[in-house]
């Protein structure tokens, strides 16, 4: 399934986020908590504009500094809206208490709530070039985690090989925020840019990817401002993961045959 982070249109109020989502038919929303964005905040709100525009909201994603208390308010709003993926970025790397919460206490909640609560890769920012601001960044660590998501942007950013990062997570990766770099620019369209986002796509596609994509761009990508604008390029998007992902066939799967008895090669 397609869905459109809200981080991609921020500044404009959710209803209206709804309403372009619907428009692009888009398969649902990946809510962004954003503490200065009241909206984002308000669970009755959020599930009033679902019920008035049928779009699901099919991924909550925490904001860079939470805490157990706020990821603990975000499964009570995922589970009054009906969302079963929660992401949640790298702890700060002093932040030792928030560290040992979330590896002790977060596999108890997603055992007894039935939600995934997923780790995003890290973005590639530093103390004085040498010291990672994120604790548990590392792909050991998110394998340890168990859940993971990957943002296409951030592993351009962190030089790494995209297809040799899904290949690593494959088995614990629940969601994908997808964009492209185009010309030093990150979350760029998934069609510009140096990312071979075709053939991730197709690789998802190919191996059964069983969560969410989501759209995360950056707003100017989409000619925010106007409203026909930002729906054709939302569009265009659309149909960029349908001819690389949703469409595309899949091969059946080759079974051996034994070659019959006294005819051998």
């Amino acid at each position: 399934m397609l869905a459109l982070s809200t981080d991609s249109l921020k500044g404009y109020g959710l209803n209206r986020i709804f309403s372009f989502v619907k428009a692009a038919k888009f398969d649902g929303i990946d809510l962004t908590i954003d503490p200065k964005n009241y909206d984002t905040q308000n669970a009755q709100y959020i599930k009033s504009l679902i019920d008035q525009t049928g779009v699901p909201v099919l991924a909550i994603a925490t904001p860079p500094l939470s805490s157990p208390k706020k990821i603990m308010e975000t499964v009570s709003m995922a589970k009054l809206l009906g969302t079963r993926i929660i992401v949640i970025q790298p702890p700060k790397i002093f932040d030792f208490k928030y560290v040992q919460w979330m590896k002790n206490e977060i596999p108890k909640l997603r055992q007894k709530e039935n939600i995934s609560i997923a780790l995003e890769n890290a973005p590639s920012q530093t103390f004085l070039g040498l010291i990672p601001e994120n604790a548990m960044g590392s792909m050991l660590d998110l394998k340890k985690f168990k859940h993971a998501c990957l943002d296409t942007s951030r592993v351009a950013q962190r030089r790494e090989d995209l297809i040799r990062t899904y290949k690593s997570l494959q088995k614990f990766l629940v969601h994908v925020h997808i964009s492209n770099v185009r010309a030093g620019k990150y979350y760029a369209p998934m069609e510009k840019g140096i990312l071979p986002i075709e053939s991730f796509l197709t690789k998802l596609k190919q191996d059964g990817f069983p969560g969410t994509v989501s759209l995360k761009l950056n707003g100017k990508f989409l000619t925010v401002g106007e409203d026909d604008k930002v729906i054709k390029a939302l569009e265009e998007e659309k149909l960029f993961y349908d001819t690389y992902f949703t469409n595309v066939k899949l091969m059946p799967k080759s079974v051996d045959v034994p070659a019959e008895p006294g005819n051998h090669a």
